[in-house]
């Protein structure tokens, strides 16, 4: 029997962090996470301790264009539909993302996705295996959660983080690794330590939330 996929929001807009920041991308934002629930009666509680900072809302399915789909295929469909822009079939780009979209994200939606051109881009935690066909892989990890994605195209990681120094993460196997500063109202003085240690440690590259900065979702 097909599954069925729960949606927070499904929306086109640019990227705006990390190697593919000003890519216009479908953002389609899966509900639940395993590193906490969401809810604020919930802050500070579960593991990795994301649940002190983070920002999204992930919880239900009353975002634009959210909803309850019962295959793979109607869901490939609303992401054609929510693309926008009129290009070149190898530039559709959705980025499955959540809460943590591999509680969902499947082989199945992924090849119902690549059938309607898309490449298919995941924002991980890290803490599940991505399956196959993922055409691009971010992982941010979240404190001392355990890693199970521990390759992909890059490392994106909130700074500072306790139990989430940057030199616990280099022997990984990423093409790139980006330090994003933590949010929140301590968030110059973040940016600063961020950018210190970028060019302390030149492999790692600073991340900006352009999107917060051009006020788009």
């Amino acid at each position: 029997m097909p599954r069925s996929y729960t949606v927070k929001e499904l929306f086109f807009t640019l990227q705006g962090e990390g190697a593919q920041t000003g890519r216009a991308a479908v953002f389609l934002r899966f509900t639940g996470c395993n590193l906490w629930t969401g809810r604020e009666a919930d802050r500070g509680k579960g593991p990795g301790v994301c649940s002190q900072w983070c920002d999204t809302d992930f919880v239900g399915t009353n975002g634009p264009g959210g909803g309850r789909f019962s295959n793979a295929e109607s869901l490939a469909e609303a992401v054609r539909d929510t693309w926008a822009a009129v290009d070149t079939p190898e530039s559709k780009y959705v980025v499955c993302t959540g809460g943590e979209p591999l509680l969902q994200l499947d082989g199945a939606l992924i090849d119902a996705l690549h059938a309607h051109g898309f490449s298919v881009a995941v924002e991980t935690n890290g803490t599940l295996a991505a399956p196959a066909g993922v055409d691009w892989i971010c992982v941010s990890p979240k404190g001392d959660a355990p890693l199970a994605q521990r390759h992909g195209h890059e490392l994106k990681l909130v700074y500072p983080q306790e139990n989430a120094q940057p030199e616990r993460f280099e022997g990984l196997s990423f093409e790139r690794f980006y330090l994003q500063p933590l949010d929140g109202p301590e968030r110059e003085m973040h940016t600063r330590a961020a950018i210190e240690y970028c060019k302390a440690h030149p492999r790692w590259r600073l991340s900006m939330q352009t999107h917060k900065t051009l006020n788009i979702p």
